[in-house]
């Protein structure tokens, strides 16, 4: 058990709690679904997860808050892990409440590095009645009965839209809660779109890879439309579930052509391109983990056309040139500051 997270294992150390028919929203790991053998729905906005959940018997799985196998009020107990994102919790707990029946049980639990003690005052503004029912592997578990139901939950009304302008050229971006960047120009994405201005890409399909709400497919898209050029299609794939909702909400807004696909890495994707874009989703502030990196640059290469190109933007301090001149090919930097560093690769 010692692979799980913390919260997991204080789920089942309050197994008893769990009654009737059972839903757990942010489940990550399928050893928590076999330690709780009656089985019942477990929700992953992880594409991994959820694909490696589903190999338990018992538990039907649901990927994202828009699986149209999420049904209303049917559920007595509904257990919620706090999210990474606090802005996420929200609509968690929103979720929750329309998934539960009437006079179900609420059980909220998280660490206290993930923030439970904030996390509390928003389980009691909807729970007033709300109490902690156990302190165990530095979490609390919070319960509540007094649960008012949803009658109605519609992502829809979660979405934010916000406009990105670059070059003369703006598109509207979808946001939800949760997602990176939320809708909004991070400063990464925004110097690999001006290399793609100053240096455009080859190539009339691309993949982007990690493609968060959409903004690299869709802004491409609309500034080749601007110059008079026939637009690249540009197909794109993310792990998590609100990121692949928005991207398509993005591209139907903006007119963007591309397949929006689900995929923990480019482990579920087929195919070949001639050219790959990317903002990959590295953090900083972290002892820097190259198996990761090299784990990525290796998938890519597979994906990638013979002379294909890469165009990734990253952290200036990370070790990427080396290795990806080892997977990839030549590589040239496109542009380089003290935060950012825009390659370019093609493969040999």
């Amino acid at each position: 058990m010692s692979a799980m997270p913390n919260s997991h294992e204080a789920l089942i150390r309050n197994r008893s709690r769990l009654n009737g028919r059972v839903a757990l929203l942010g489940a990550s790991t399928p050893a928590l679904l076999a330690e709780l053998p009656s089985g019942g729905m477990a929700m992953s906005e992880h594409a991994g997860q959820a694909a490696a959940l589903a190999t338990q018997n018992h538990w039907q799985v649901c990927f994202g808050y828009d699986d149209p196998e999420l049904t209303a009020s049917g559920f007595d107990t509904v257990v919620v892990f706090l999210p990474k994102a606090r802005a996420e919790l929200d609509l968690r707990l929103s979720l929750a409440r329309w998934l539960a029946a009437p006079g179900a049980s609420l059980i909220v639990i998280g660490e206290k590095k993930e923030g439970i003690a904030g996390a509390v005052k928003q389980f009691k503004a909807i729970a007033p009645a709300a109490t902690k029912v156990d302190s165990a592997r530095h979490c609390q578990v919070w319960a509540a009965s007094d649960l008012a139901p949803l009658p109605d939950f519609d992502l829809a009304e979660w979405m934010a839209w916000n406009t990105v302008s670059l070059a003369g050229c703006s598109i509207d971006v979808c946001g939800l809660p949760g997602i990176f960047s939320q809708g909004e120009l991070d400063d990464g994405t925004a110097l690999l779109l001006e290399t793609l201005v100053s240096s455009p890409l080859k190539a009339e399909r691309l993949l982007d890879f990690a493609c968060g709400a959409g903004v690299i497919g869709a802004w491409y898209q609309a500034w080749q439309r601007a110059q008079g050029n026939a637009p690249s299609i540009v197909d794109g794939v993310d792990v998590q579930s609100q990121a692949v909702i928005c991207a398509r909400a993005t591209y139907e807004r903006t007119g963007a052509q591309g397949n929006i696909m689900a995929s923990d890495g480019l482990s579920q994707v087929e195919g070949f391109w001639p050219a790959i874009v990317t903002n990959p989703p590295f953090h900083t502030g972290v002892k820097t983990d190259t198996s990761m990196t090299e784990n990525f640059l290796r998938e890519v290469s597979r994906h990638l056309k013979s002379r294909g190109e890469l165009r990734l933007v990253a952290n200036s301090f990370l070790p990427y040139e080396s290795l990806i001149k080892r997977f990839i090919g030549p590589v040239e930097r496109l542009y380089e500051d003290r935060r950012f560093t825009v390659y370019r690769a093609v493969r040999r």
